[in-house]
């Protein structure tokens, strides 16, 4: 049982884009503001720099058939991440964003404490802006008002992070997922104020690799892929105008991430595949110019029978900063 949940600890340890996507940036929309669920530069900027830390609580799984398991009395399972987020504009109609994780693991279970920290995964981000103006209005006057912000992108996630097939002992001193990945993101957002709203779809495929070592142990040498990866993530807001025309914008979000079974020596892995489907809120403060935004995110995922699978239940805590080069 101990093993069962060191495994699905570890499947959970993936730092980065998109959703959660991923999920922990709430960066801007094409306007600015915080209402968004990517890293995305806003249209016209030059750079922006983002800067958050995720607090992550742990508190109980998912077991392979959906059913919610509490942990055990006197666990304390928690994860600290400080993320360093850069965009920068390329061209026009092109972006590009990096964010790297600095992780600490805190954890107590059965008895075990562990401490210890290093770099998460990297991800980088490459993104189109398929529009040539700004898609927030104040009025609908014409169909064109309707017409929203399409950002078409591609996201590599590079194993930066100390993984399984490092020199671990356990699940409680990985910080990183150990494979590369590359996926397809379509983000469509669109701001009538003071509503906003925004879908955000990404699909994902892990690149082979091969594995002689686990937790420490070297071991007969395989092949290893991890299962193709979804995620959908729907966001809709408000706006509020304070007198100093500074904002304060209000978003609640929904997620769904699934990851399809692994194989290891072109045979399916019948332990790996996941779900988790979560809620989301968040508050960003932003000014007149909307330069600056300060937001902080809660993100939770909901204990109950089949909303996940093969994964732990957690409540994610963000609070950040972003300040865009105009």
């Amino acid at each position: 049982m101990k093993y069962r949940i060191f495994t699905i600890l570890t499947m959970t340890l993936m730092v980065g884009m998109a959703f959660l996507p991923t999920q922990s940036a709430y960066a801007a929309s094409c306007c600015g503001g915080g209402s968004a669920t990517s890293l995305i530069l806003p249209k016209f900027s030059k750079a922006m720099i983002d800067v958050s830390t995720d607090i992550e609580k742990y508190d109980g799984f998912w077991n392979d058939v959906g059913d919610y398991v509490p942990d055990p009395a006197g666990s304390d399972l928690n994860q600290y991440r400080l993320n360093l987020g850069y965009a920068h504009r390329l061209a026009s109609h092109w972006q590009a964003s990096i964010n790297v994780p600095y992780v600490w693991n805190v954890n107590e279970y059965s008895g075990l404490t562990s401490r210890t920290n290093g770099l998460g995964d990297t991800t980088i981000n490459l993104f189109y802006e398929a529009f040539d103006t700004i898609k927030c209005v104040y009025k609908v006057n014409t169909v064109k008002d309707l017409v929203p912000a399409v950002y078409l992108g591609t996201s590599l996630t590079v194993p930066t992070g100390i993984s399984p097939y490092d020199n671990v002992e356990n699940s409680f001193d990985i910080t990183g997922r150990g494979f590369y990945r590359l996926d397809g993101v379509l983000l469509v957002d669109k701001t009538i104020y003071p509503w906003n709203a925004s879908l955000e779809l990404s699909y994902g495929a892990y690149f082979e690799r091969s594995v002689n070592r686990e937790y420490g142990n070297y071991v007969e040498p395989y092949d290893k892929n991890l299962g193709n990866r979804a995620q959908g993530t729907f966001s809709f807001g408000y706006t509020h105008f304070l007198d100093t025309m500074d904002t304060l914008t209000f978003t609640g979000a929904y997620a769904d991430l699934w990851e399809d079974e692994g194989e290891i020596d072109g045979n399916t892995d019948p332990t790996s595949g996941l779900r988790k489907r979560s809620v989301a809120g968040t508050i960003a403060f932003s000014t007149m110019n909307n330069d600056w935004v300060v937001k902080f995110t809660w993100n939770h995922a909901i204990q109950r029978d089949r909303w996940g699978a093969n994964f732990p239940t957690t409540d994610i805590y963000t609070i950040g900063v972003r300040h865009v080069f105009l």
